[in-house]
């Protein structure tokens, strides 16, 4: 019975997070994320004690992986700075393309200033610190060359792309999360980058 517990651990926390991400926050009750699990809903309170904690911990998982996609790239990266960009861009575009589901959800809550605002703004200020070691050898520590406003410039680039997508396709006539429209997308933003490199040089 031992191992049954992070199974149904496990579960409760999948099922929160694509309800949560299907709805919104406001639009999901422990119900059904029981009915979801397949758990009773003492088990969800058992596991995650509340809703609240419930949904900070979804929101957890994707800032750790996050984090650490963003810091790897950085540590990775080689080259000269623009190759060094241009590899910080293609993991960034996968990662958010892999999990633009929970973009979309934080621009909600952001947009509701819910109770949630103090976890992400905690979390954002760990990937504005990540930016900022990631680029102090190249880039002014302020001003609007500063790394702070490289980050926000490719976070918005390529997060916006993906909220977007579900109300593009009609307008574009094509599907914006194909594979040759992401390749095109992609290149797009090198493109953006390189005009900014070219300036700063």
């Amino acid at each position: 019975m031992a191992g049954e517990e992070p199974d149904r651990a496990a579960r409760i926390l999948s099922a929160a997070d694509d309800l949560f991400c299907e709805r919104g926050y406001d639009g999901v009750s422990i119900r059904d994320v029981a009915r979801q699990a397949g758990v009773n809903k003492a088990l969800v309170f058992y596991y995650y004690e509340s809703k609240i904690k419930l949904f900070e911990r979804v929101l957890a998982g994707y800032y750790e992986a996050h984090a650490e996609v963003f810091k790897r790239a950085a540590e990775d990266a080689s080259g000269d700075l623009r190759a060094r960009i241009h590899g910080l861009i293609d993991t960034y575009f996968d990662f958010i393309g892999s999990h633009h589901r929970y973009a979309r959800l934080i621009q909600q809550e952001v947009a509701r200033q819910g109770e949630h605002i103090g976890l992400i703004r905690d979390n954002l200020a760990q990937l504005f610190l990540v930016s900022h070691v990631a680029f102090a050898d190249t880039l002014p520590e302020r001003g609007p060359l500063a790394p702070k406003h490289f980050f926000l410039s490719l976070a918005g680039m390529t997060i916006n792309y993906f909220t977007y997508a579900p109300a593009l396709g009609e307008v574009w006539g094509d599907d914006p999360l194909s594979e040759a429209a992401q390749a095109e997308r992609r290149a797009h933003l090198r493109w953006v980058i390189d005009a900014l490199l070219d300036a700063l040089e």
